[in-house]
Order: structure tokens, then sequence, then C-alpha cells
């Protein structure tokens, strides 16, 4: 096993951080090795915005559901997938950078350049708590950024150096996750997500000291009932995107 694979194994999910600061040369080339992911077509569709100002940071707590570590976190960044630059240096009219493959491409070139980013801070030691959250309100969000249209906010991503130790939390197996040649019905591995849904319960019971039990599927089902942001479609038309 390499020791990059050893190091992804690793990943936790940090929530408690030092006063540690990020060398600025070092987040400079953070930033780097997120560039130099894969990018559909070469459109580079991805913008950074690093919150620094205190006041902004505190309502990105309250908007995230009061996640108090993105004020905590040496760092806290927005990645926000971007079509605007595009738009105006090719000359070409925003309706034309509405299509639905265009969003995708755009929300994908964030994913894969933001974990680059969080594979080489990890490496140097830093830990890291992608935020999902700032989409609770994206409106908001967009006018604390002064998002213009064709830009919106897909998440939020602190970074700091780690003051706590968690446990990993388990993954699913491999069987239900890698199928070959044709897509597996989910039944064919009920006795792998079975076993898998009591080392769930297992590990919250033990984070939570008995305070927390259930499982992976509860979880899931918990998660489709409560986290639909069925705000996000209008959301998305308003700033340009997928209106047709």
């Amino acid at each position: 096993m390499t020791d990059t694979i050893k190091l992804l194994k690793a990943h936790r999910s940090i929530r408690r951080y030092t006063d540690r600061p990020v060398d600025p040369e070092l987040f400079n080339e953070l930033l780097r090795a997120g560039q130099s992911a894969a990018t559909s077509s070469f459109i580079q569709a991805t913008t950074v915005i690093r919150v620094s100002d205190a006041d902004i940071r505190e309502q990105f707590v309250e908007l995230s559901g009061s996640q108090k570590y993105i004020a905590q976190a040496a760092e806290f960044l927005v990645f926000c997938a971007d079509l605007k630059r595009n738009q105006v240096r090719s000359g070409q009219a925003e309706e034309d950078f509405s299509w639905a493959e265009q969003l995708i491409t755009a929300t994908v070139d964030v994913a894969l350049f933001a974990q680059n980013m969080v594979v080489a801070a990890e490496s140097a030691g830093l830990g890291i708590c992608y935020i999902g959250g700032i989409r609770n309100n994206p409106d908001r969000v967009s006018e604390l950024l002064s998002l213009p249209k064709l830009v919106y906010p897909v998440f939020g991503l602190c970074l700091g150096y780690p003051d706590q130790n968690p446990g990993k939390k388990p993954r699913l197996p491999l069987e239900p996750i890698c199928h070959q040649d044709k897509y597996a019905k989910t039944e064919q591995f009920a006795g792998e997500i079975d076993q898998y849904d009591e080392f769930v319960r297992d590990y919250y019971v033990a984070r939570s000291n008995g305070k927390l039990e259930f499982t992976w599927s509860e979880q899931m089902k918990k998660q489709a009932a409560t986290q639909s942001r069925p705000f996000m479609l209008d959301f998305l038309n308003k700033k340009g995107f997928i209106n047709k």
C-alpha cells in the first residue's frame, strides 16, 4: 500500500482546530494542487472565495446551522461553480451557459478541484471539514459574497490544524459499491449492508458514549426526509443555470 493510499484511507472530518495559521506559501500551493485536478473541456469553472472577515464568518456559522468551527478554523473557503468568467471571456450571451450539462460539468470541476486541495492539505498535516450547510440559504450566501449570475456556492470548506483525533467513520463494503459489467440490484447485497449497519451503530455508540444509536440505513431514511432543500431548483434558475 502506498503512502498516498494510506493518507486517503485515513481521512476524517475535523471540527476542532488549533489557532495555528496556515502559512501563506503553503496555502497557495494547496490552491495550485486544486487547480491541477482534471477539468472538463478545460473550462476551469471553479472560483474559491477565502472568507477572512470575522463578521461574515459568524454569519456563515448561522446560515449553515450553527457549525461553530467555521469561525474557529484557520481558513474558511467557499467553492463556487463559476461559468461567469467563461461567459465574459468568450463574449457569449448568458443564455448560452444555461444548459443542464454545463451546470453538471461546472459542479464536477468544483468537486475535483476541492478534493485535490483536501488531499494536499491532509498530506501537510492539516484537517478539513466540508460544509454543505451553506446551501441552506443560497440567496443570502450569494448576497454575502456578491455572487453574480452563472456563479453558485457549491460547498464551504474549513481548513486548519486539528485539535482533535476523531475515529474514522466506517464506509460501505466494496460489494455494493463496485458492480461488474452492469448494475446489480441493491437487494443482492442485503447481507453485506445489514452487517455494515451494525458496524455503523457500534461506531455511533462508541463515539457518543451511548447517546447515539442508529444504523446507516436509518440515517439515510432521515436524511432523505429532512434535507431536500426544495428551493435549490428555483435558486439555480435565478442564477442562470438549467433553464434548458
